[in-house]
């Protein structure tokens, strides 16, 4: 069974950005990073995918929503993270 496409969108310069990366990259995922620093078209497809979302990161597995930076933390600390990530 393949990875689930893992989307990311950031901003330059964000810390809680780069601490959702290093949680995917330390469990040996690969995804897609977005960054929506200077608005444009990503940034209207994340606010289309997560209308609520004002805040990066913002986090999509698969078809799942995940939220931000602290929404990825809590999955892992909840050992739900593994079977989000592996389809």
């Amino acid at each position: 069974m393949s990875q689930p496409t893992i989307d990311i969108y950031t901003k330059f310069g964000c810390g809680y950005c780069m601490r959702a990366k290093r949680l995917l990259s330390d469990k040996g995922a690969e995804f897609n990073e977005h960054d929506v620093t200077l608005g444009g078209e990503k940034k209207q497809e994340m606010l289309e995918r997560a209308p609520e979302a004002r805040t990066v990161p913002q986090i999509f597995i698969g078809d799942t929503y995940v939220g931000g930076s602290d929404d990825l933390a809590a999955l892992e600390r909840e050992g739900k993270l593994d079977a989000l990530l592996q389809g």
